[in-house]
């Protein structure tokens, strides 16, 4: 029976390096989201309110919220 060779990393990439893919991406105050789904966060409201509408108008079906995680409180972006 043929055996298989060992994979093994080249040694110039480092083994604690994750993908891209995979590192999480930092949180800020004001959460965008789309049908539940989280999207991309701002450190003000204003740039969140913004991307909210536009995606609002795009897309009126969909359900785009923005969430203050200091406040607790979520505003539903309606369409206009």
């Amino acid at each position: 029976m043929l055996a298989r060779p060992t994979l093994t990393k080249p040694p110039n990439q480092a083994a604690a390096e994750q993908p891209k893919s995979q590192a999480r991406p930092k949180e800020e105050r004001f959460l965008f989201r789309v049908d539940g789904q989280t999207k991309r966060s701002f450190s003000s409201e204003g740039p969140a309110m913004t991307a909210g509408t536009a995606v609002k108008k795009a897309y009126p079906v969909v359900m785009v919220t923005i969430v203050d995680t200091d406040d607790g409180t979520i505003e539903i972006i309606n369409a206009s």
